[in-house]
């Protein structure tokens, strides 16, 4: 990583731009909203963090742009997947500590005011989410770039943790969600040492699901996304809801957790559709109801 970067990662810039948003007629309507531009291909919503003269870095304003940006394409029901990336030469730098003085004294309080609704809204998003990381996601940037449900990296991307660099622990679900993908002991090793991860080697982690060049890495990404909206979407949300409890429960007591949302799941009209497909030996249209 560039010594530039670095800096980035552990200063940023405050910064506001303007917003657009791509309507299902594939029309182009401005959206003025601080921190995040939207827009939308077909039934894919596409989010991108857009103060790329701080490399992204967090701020309340943005995280919270961001939370609102979430909550507004989620509530057209025609959005069934979502891609998450970065304007400009990085996805994510990490907290920008310029705008620290915004959590105020107590961090705990602030943090969880301002940017854990952001990371909330990511992990229990009514559709799926592909994280789509151009160049560097440091720090808490590391940590959002997680919060999605499946990476996409461009082959220039990188991943650093940065955190013991400043004399700081992993923070907003490191600690949580890193070793759940790659495993404890690559996990900490990463928070340790802060060497940079190449995509390559996170996809070979399990970190990033592809690598692809960094011209294809928004097509590619919303490819993925695109066969995620064309599923199922309350039984694949269901799914990674599952999971997630798995982590906190006896073997027992998933058993029966999963046959108690399948009871619900199976009165779906996507479930409906896709046992009548079955039957009729064709492939199922779903809805995403």
């Amino acid at each position: 990583m560039a010594g530039s970067e670095v800096k980035a990662c552990a200063i940023g810039a405050l910064a506001f731009a303007r917003r657009e948003w791509q309507s299902a007629d594939n029309t182009v309507r401005e959206k003025k909203m601080a921190g995040v531009k939207q827009g939308r291909d077909g039934a894919v919503g596409i989010l991108t963090l857009n103060e790329p003269e701080s490399l992204n870095a967090m701020t309340p304003d943005l995280l919270g742009a961001l939370a609102k940006a979430i909550a507004e394409m989620t509530a057209d029901p025609s959005i069934r997947a979502l891609v998450l990336t970065g304007e400009g030469r990085g996805f994510c730098s990490g907290q920008n500590l310029k705008a620290s003085e915004a959590l105020g004294q107590d961090i705990v309080a602030g943090v969880m005011k301002f940017y854990w609704p952001t990371f909330k809204a990511l992990r229990e998003c009514r559709v799926p989410i592909v994280v789509a990381v151009n160049g560097v996601a440091a720090g808490g940037g590391f940590s959002l770039a997680m919060a999605g449900d499946m990476i996409v990296a461009a082959r220039s991307a990188n991943f650093i943790q940065v955190f013991s660099r400043i004399g700081l622990v992993p923070d907003l679900g490191s600690t949580w969600l890193l070793p759940r993908l790659i495993g404890r002991q690559r996990a900490l090793e990463l928070m340790l040492f802060n060497e940079p991860l190449s995509a390559e080697r996170a996809r070979e982690w399990g970190l990033v699901r592809e690598v692809v060049d960094d011209a294809q890495l928004m097509s590619e990404a919303i490819k993925l996304a695109q066969r995620l909206a064309q599923g199922p979407t309350r039984a694949l949300v269901a799914t990674r809801m599952l999971l997630e409890e798995s982590e906190h429960v006896t073997y027992a007591a998933q058993f029966r957790r999963e046959i108690e949302v399948q009871s619900e799941v199976r009165q779906s009209a996507d479930a409906l559709e896709g046992r009548a497909a079955f039957v009729e030996k064709r492939k199922a249209s779903f809805s995403g109801r």
